[in-house]
C-alpha cells in the first residue's frame, strides 16, 4: 500500500528527521550515544605488517582490520621501551613531564603519576563497564588501583611458555626459540583472548571500554608450531634496511644504547651470527602471526556480536623493534625501527584511509574523552585528539611525534625528517624522503641548519628528573 503524504504535513516530517539526525550527529563530529571501545596493544610488533616491506610476514587479521581503518603509518611511541611507553598513554602524559622514562618497577609509585587519573578510570567515572585482560601496565600500579579500574578481575598470563636451555639463542630462557607442540591454551595471550571473546557473547547495559594487551610477539619465541610452520627457512632474509657499518656516523651516545648483534648476547654453538639471526628471524615472525591469530579470534566475536556497529577499535604496539637493523635486535632506541609503530583506529562503518599525520600514542587517551563523551580527568593530558582527523583524514596536523628515552634523549618525528640530540648535544637528522632507513646522518652539514633550528623547537625544554637507573638496566623483561 501506497500512503500519499498531504504536502503540508511535508515540512514537519522534514523537521523531524533534521532534529534526529543533529541529535545522533552533533556538531562536534562525535557520536551523541555512547560507543564502546576495544583497545588492543601489542609487545614489541614493529611495523612490518602494515608497512609491507617484509614479503615473507603472514598478517591476515592485522591485514583485514587495515582494509577498515585509519593508519597512521608516521605513529610513534612516546618512549621506545614498554612500561614508559604504557605509562604515556594510559595517563596522556609524556614521559618529560612525569620523569617515567626507562622501564622502572616503581614507575606508578613515584611522582606525579601516583595521582594521575588513567585511562580507564577515566571511563570508569563516565559510567562505562571495564574490562582487561593480558598485558596492561606490565607492573604493579599503587594501592592496589588496577583493581579498582577495572570491573574484572583481569587475568595477566606472563611471557611464557619458556623453552628449555637446547633451546636457547642466547644466555637464557629470553632468547628460547622453540615451535611449541603442546596445547593452545598454554599461552596467556590465548587464554585471554578466550575471555575476550566470552565477554563479547554477553549482554552489556552500560557501553564498555574493553582492553586487550598481548605479550607477543616479545621474547621467548615460543609459538604453537603451525605458526612456525608458515615460514621455510629459505624464505627468511636479512631485514629490510639493514646496513652494514650503519653506525659509522653516529654519535657515541647512540650507539651506547645498541646491543651489538655481533656480541656473545645472541648466539648458538656452531652457528655463525648470521644463522643465529635468520633463526631469530624466523621466530619473530612466527611469534607475531600468532599474535595476528589472536587479534583475528577478537575481533571476529567482535563482527559477530552486537557491538559491531558502535564500537571503535584502536590497534597499536607498545614501541617497536629493530631486529637487526643498525646492529640492533630489541627497542630501546631513538631511531625509526623503535620509535615508529603500528597504529591503527577502525570506525563503526570501517573506512579505511592512509594518515601521514605525526600523532602519538599520548593521543589515544584525548581522543577517547572526545569521542566517547566523557568526563574529562583533572590533569592536563598533552596528546591532541584524533577526532579532526577521523572526521577529515586530510586535515592538518601541525605537531610532530616526540619520542623520548631520557633526561635530554629525544627524537623528534616529522613527515619528511627525523632529528635525534643527546644529552651531550651531539645529533643525527635524515630526510625520509631520501633514506626512509636512516643511514645517512646529515646533522653536519651546512645547508641542513634551517631544517635542524626548526625541529629543535620541539625538542622539550625542560625535562622532569628521571627516576635514577640508566637504559635497559632497571627490569628484566
Amino acid at each position: 500500500m501506497i500512503v500519499k503524504l498531504k504536502s503540508n504535513r511535508l515540512p514537519g516530517i522534514l523537521s523531524l528527521l533534521l532534529f534526529i539526525t543533529l541529535k545522533a550527529y552533533p556538531a562536534n563530529g562525535v557520536p551523541s550515544s555512547r560507543p564502546n571501545v576495544l583497545f588492543i596493544v601489542t609487545d614489541d610488533m614493529n611495523d612490518w605488517s602494515l608497512l609491507k616491506n617484509y614479503p615473507v610476514l603472514k598478517t591476515p587479521a592485522i591485514d583485514k582490520l587495515a582494509s577498515q581503518s585509519y593508519y597512521f603509518y608516521n605513529a610513534s611511541c612516546a618512549a621506545p621501551v614498554c612500561i614508559p611507553s604504557r605509562a604515556s598513554f594510559f595517563s596522556g602524559m609524556y614521559p618529560y613531564h612525569t620523569g617515567a622514562y626507562l622501564n622502572n618497577k616503581q614507575t606508578w609509585f613515584k611522582g606525579i603519576l601516583q595521582q594521575t587519573e588513567t585511562l580507564p578510570e577515566t571511563f570508569k567515572k563516565s559510567g562505562y563497564t571495564t574490562w582487561a585482560a593480558g598485558k596492561t601496565f606490565h607492573v604493579e600500579v599503587n594501592n592496589d588501583r588496577e583493581k579498582q579500574m577495572f570491573d574484572n578481575t583481569a587475568p595477566k598470563g606472563g611471557f611464557g611458555p619458556y623453552a628449555a636451555a637446547p633451546f636457547w639463542y642466547g644466555k637464557s630462557h629470553w632468547f628460547s626459540i622453540k615451535p611449541w607442540t603442546g596445547p593452545d591454551s598454554d599461552f596467556p595471550d590465548v587464554r585471554n583472548a578466550d575471555s575476550a571473546i566470552t565477554f563479547l557473547k554477553q549482554k552489556h547495559a552500560k557501553p564498555f571500554f574493553m582492553y586487550y594487551g598481548l605479550w607477543r610477539p616479545h621474547t621467548p619465541y615460543t609459538a604453537p608450531k603451525r605458526f612456525y610452520d608458515l615460514y621455510k627457512d629459505e624464505d627468511i632474509t636479512l631485514p629490510p634496511g639493514y646496513l652494514e657499518n650503519d653506525l659509522d656516523d653516529v654519535p657515541q651516545l647512540g650507539r651506547d644504547l645498541v646491543d651489538s648483534m655481533s656480541t656473545n648476547k645472541y648466539f648458538k654453538q656452531g652457528l655463525t651470527k648470521k644463522e643465529v639471526w635468520l633463526k631469530m628471524l624466523k621466530a619473530y615472525c612466527a611469534n607475531t602471526s600468532f599474535a595476528d591469530w589472536n587479534i583475528g579470534r577478537v575481533m571476529a566475536a567482535l563482527d559477530n556480536s552486537p557491538y559491531a556497529e558502535n564500537t571503535i577499535v584502536i590497534f597499536c604496539s607498545d614501541n617497536g623493534f629493530h631486529n637487526g637493523v643498525k646492529d640492533h635486535w630489541v627497542k630501546a632506541t631513538l631511531w625509526e625501527q623503535a620509535d615508529v609503530i603500528p597504529f591503527l583506529v577502525r570506525l563503526p562503518g570501517g573506512k579505511a584511509y592512509r594518515c601521514p599525520q605525526t600523532v602519538s600514542l599520548v593521543d589515544i587517551y584525548p581522543t577517547l574523552v572526545e569521542y566517547c563523551n566523557l568526563t574529562p580527568p583533572d590533569h592536563k593530558l598533552d596528546g591532541i585528539s584524533l577526532v579532526p582527523v577521523l572526521k577529515n583524514p586530510k586535515a592538518k596536523w601541525e605537531r610532530p611525534g616526540v619520542t623520548v628515552y631520557g633526561p635530554d634523549y629525544s627524537s623528534v618525528r616529522t613527515e619528511r625528517y627525523r632529528y635525534i640530540r643527546y644529552a651531550d648535544g651531539s645529533e643525527e637528522l635524515y630526510d625520509h624522503e631520501s633514506d626512509p632507513y636512516e643511514h645517512t646522518n646529515l646533522a653536519r652539514r651546512a645547508d641542513m641548519k634551517p631544517v635542524i633550528q626548526q625541529l629543535a623547537k620541539y625538542v622539550p625544554q625542560k625535562f622532569a628528573k628521571s627516576w635514577g637507573g640508566r637504559h635497559e638496566k632497571e627490569i628484566k623483561e
